[in-house]
C-alpha cells in the first residue's frame, strides 16, 4: 500500500510521509528541505520527487519576525556572461523592478547556476527574502522544489519542464514556432531545418515541438535539428552542422534571436545569400533582429510583459493571494528581409 492511498481526504501530506515514499529517514528529509546539511544526490533527488508527488509545503515557524520591508529575489539560473550579455534578462528584470518599486518593494539579483545553487538556496531558506522569481530555470532545478516546499512563494520566467508547485508565467512558445513554420511553408519552402534550444528546458522542448507538428502535418518527416545553448556562438556551430547534414536545405527556424545572429554568420561564410537560397526565422524580436544583415523575421515574445506580469503574481502570492492560473502570453510573427 503506498502513502498516497492510507491518507486521510482533503488533508495535508506530512514530512513523514514524505520520508517513507522517498524511502528515507524523516531527519534526513528534514536535511534535504533545510538544504543545512550534506545529503547524498540520490537522496535529496529522491526527497524532491516525493515533495513534488505529495504535493508537500511546509509551514514555516512563526517565531522569526518578518521585516516590514518585503524582499524578492530573482534567480537567474545562467552563468554570468549570459546573465550580463543577454538582452533578454535585461528587459525582464527591469519590467519586474519597475512593478515592485511601484509597491516599495526591492528586488535583489541572484546569479544561480552550476555550484552556486547550494549556497544560494540556503541563502533563499534563511527567511530574509519573501519571495522568488526564477530565469531559464533548466531540468527539475531544486529551487522550484526546494522553495515552494517550504512555503516560499516562487514564479517561475517560462512553463517548468517537470511538475513543480512553483506558479509560472510564459509565452505560446509552440504556436510561435508553428506561426514561423507557417510563413515559411507559405513561402514553398519545403527543406526546413531548425537550431532547437536545451532540451532540458521547456521553452526549448516546446519550440521544437512546434516545428516538428508543423513539419509533420507538411508530409514533410522530421527535418534536421541541431541544438544550441541560445548563445551566438552556439548559433554558428549549430548551422554549420545543418549545413553538413543538409547542404539543400532552403530554411531554418532557429529558437532564438542570438542563436539565429549566429546562423546569419555561418551562411555568409558559407557563401548562401539570405533569403534567396535560405530564409532565416528567429524567435524573441530582440532590439538587435533589427540590425542583423539582414534583418532579422522573428517571432515576438512580449518579453517586457513576462517580467510585469511574474511581479505581480509574486506580489498576490507574498500577499496571500497566488492566482492559480498560470498565463501563456501570445506570440506574433514580425516579417523582415531575412525570411
Amino acid at each position: 500500500m503506498t502513502v498516497q492511498d492510507v491518507r486521510a481526504p482533503m488533508r495535508p501530506p506530512t514530512l513523514e510521509e514524505v520520508a517513507e515514499l522517498a524511502g528515507v529517514s524523516i531527519a534526513t528529509a528534514s536535511r534535504v528541505l533545510n538544504n543545512s546539511a550534506k545529503v547524498s544526490v540520490h537522496a535529496r533527488q529522491q526527497v524532491r520527487d516525493a515533495v513534488v508527488r505529495l504535493g508537500y509545503v511546509r509551514h514555516r515557524a512563526p517565531a522569526a519576525p518578518r521585516k516590514q520591508v518585503r524582499s524578492v529575489a530573482v534567480v537567474v539560473c545562467e552563468n554570468n556572461d549570459r546573465l550580463f550579455s543577454d538582452p533578454f534578462f535585461a528587459k525582464v528584470i527591469a519590467a519586474a523592478t519597475e512593478v515592485l518599486a511601484s509597491h516599495d518593494v526591492p528586488l535583489m539579483v541572484i546569479p544561480g547556476a552550476g555550484e552556486r545553487v547550494a549556497a544560494v538556496e540556503r541563502y533563499l531558506h534563511s527567511g530574509h527574502i519573501d519571495g522568488v522569481m526564477m530565469l531559464a530555470a533548466h531540468g527539475q532545478h531544486p529551487l522550484a522544489v526546494s522553495l515552494p516546499a517550504a512555503g516560499v512563494p516562487v514564479v517561475l520566467v517560462g512553463r517548468p519542464l517537470h511538475p513543480t508547485r512553483a506558479s509560472y508565467v510564459d509565452a505560446d512558445n509552440r504556436g510561435g514556432a508553428r506561426l514561423a513554420m507557417n510563413y515559411l511553408l507559405g513561402q514553398g519552402r519545403r527543406a526546413i531545418a531548425t537550431i532547437a534550444g536545451p532540451p532540458d528546458m521547456a521553452v526549448g522542448a516546446d519550440r521544437l515541438a512546434g516545428y516538428r507538428e508543423a513539419m509533420d502535418e507538411a508530409g514533410l518527416g522530421p527535418g534536421a535539428v541541431a541544438y544550441g545553448d541560445w548563445t551566438h556562438m552556439s548559433g554558428v556551430h549549430a548551422m554549420w552542422r545543418l549545413l553538413d547534414q543538409r547542404p539543400a536545405l532552403d530554411a531554418v527556424f532557429v529558437s532564438s534571436d542570438i542563436m539565429a545572429a549566429g546562423a546569419l554568420h555561418t551562411l555568409r561564410r558559407a557563401g548562401r545569400r539570405v533569403p534567396d537560397d535560405v530564409a532565416v526565422i528567429g524567435f524573441d524580436d530582440l532590439p538587435l533582429a533589427q540590425h542583423t544583415r539582414p534583418p532579422l523575421t522573428t517571432v515576438r515574445q512580449p518579453i517586457e510583459q513576462f517580467g510585469a506580469v511574474a511581479a505581480r503574481r509574486l506580489l498576490a502570492a507574498i500577499d496571500g493571494t497566488p492566482d492559480d492560473v498560470n498565463p501563456v502570453l501570445p506570440t506574433t510573427l514580425i516579417a523582415r528581409e531575412s525570411a
